[in-house]
């Protein structure tokens, strides 16, 4: 098992799903995890007992200054963790310039701002880690969800720039895209038996992922084992971009 401690750790969209998961990973490993949400202080603070280590860090990412209110809650971090994003199922055409504007600044402006707030310090201490999640979109885009999959691959994108800039300090920069995985984001849909079936047609391994297949990688990635790991885009998608 990675050993984590000493090292502090922001998780956006941390409350539930594989946000959730990796911060019992990192927890577990001796970290100390700053658990991130939107929408409730009250579902933060009942994580944050369930995991030790833990701290909450409201903040909701459409807001133009959340790497600024981040900030003030965690101070500086070594592994910043993207993971946090928002995902309307519509048809491209029917795609309202609110939801347009809300998923660029949380899945992807957000990303950048928080990256410029806490890499200083990364930059500073020779050593840091950020990873953000993406999404098997990026390979195969879902009809239904054309700015999410624009978003994801805008992310992604961004992520081999940094690398490479990042790389002479010590600091790793990647990307793991996850498929279709058991989350609450996912419940409904996974819900109809058809659609299961359906899906499943289209990944090899022949399974539904779990969060806990996400959060492996993650570690190895922010790890001294991970170190020469920048630049990359992972997929924990059973086949599904195939």
């Amino acid at each position: 098992m990675a050993d984590f401690k000493g090292k502090k750790v922001l998780i956006t969209g941390s409350t539930q799903g594989i946000g959730l998961e990796i911060a019992r990973q990192f927890s577990q490993c001796g970290a100390v995890v700053f658990i991130n949400g939107a929408a409730s202080e009250e579902k933060i603070n009942n994580v944050v007992k369930s995991i030790s280590n833990s701290r909450p860090a409201l903040c909701d990412l459409s807001n133009p200054d959340c790497a600024e209110i981040l900030y003030e809650i965690t101070g500086d971090i070594d592994i910043l963790i993207l993971n946090a994003s928002i995902q309307y199922r519509k048809a491209w055409d029917e795609i309202s310039d609110e939801e347009f504007d809300r998923q660029i600044a949380v899945n992807f402006k957000s990303s950048l701002k928080l990256i410029q707030k806490y890499v200083p310090y990364m930059k500073e201490q020779k050593w840091g880690r950020v990873v953000t999640v993406g999404s098997v979109q990026q390979a195969k885009p879902h009809k239904d969800m054309l700015v999410y999959a624009a978003t994801k691959a805008a992310q992604n994108n961004m992520v081999m720039n940094l690398a490479k800039q990042l790389a002479s300090f010590n600091i790793t920069v990647n990307n793991v895209a996850p498929g279709v995985i058991e989350t609450p984001r996912n419940f409904d849909a996974l819900a109809d038996e058809e659609y299961v079936k359906t899906v499943l047609t289209g990944i090899p391994c022949g399974r539904i992922g779990k969060a806990k297949d996400c959060a492996g990688l993650m570690l190895l990635l922010c790890s001294d084992e991970g170190k020469y790991m920048t630049g990359e885009n992972i997929f924990i998608d059973g086949g599904m971009k195939l």
